[in-house]
């Protein structure tokens, strides 16, 4: 199996988890911002316990395949995630939170951004998935 098909593998998997969590982590994103702790939260999306946010969804409670850290990308920087030299970068990239749901997904594979939007009309296949 290639890469690429690992790593379909993996967002398949993550798309099926994203109807149950979509709320929760739009409550989550609107919080983070009403309450000042930063204009860029994002969610960690990883099968193994890690030390990056905090965890609100847990995939063992749930019985779901993935587990959702709440983040901001002032966490990513402290923690060496976003180096200080790429943030203006990554801002230039950034969706809105009300609007689109930034994930760090975390696979065997590497890790990547992508952006998910909160939209009501979800396809047969999940969300349609906009990786940045």
């Amino acid at each position: 199996m290639s890469n690429a098909e690992e790593v379909k593998l993996y967002l398949e998997t993550l798309k099926k988890d994203l109807p149950m969590y979509k709320e929760p982590m739009m409550e989550v994103a609107k919080e983070i911002v009403a309450e000042g702790f930063s204009e860029y939260p994002i969610f960690v999306a990883s099968q193994v316990a890690i030390e990056l946010g905090e965890l609100i969804l847990n995939r063992e409670e749930l019985a779901t395949s993935w587990s959702i850290y709440a983040s901001t990308l002032e966490e990513f920087t402290e923690k060496g995630v976003v180096l200080e030299n790429k943030v203006s970068e990554f801002k230039k990239t950034w969706k809105n939170p009300n609007t689109f749901c930034c994930i760090f997904l975390i696979t065997p594979l590497g890790a990547s951004f992508l952006y998910i939007p909160y939209s009501k009309k979800v396809n047969a296949t999940g969300f349609d998935f906009n990786p940045n």
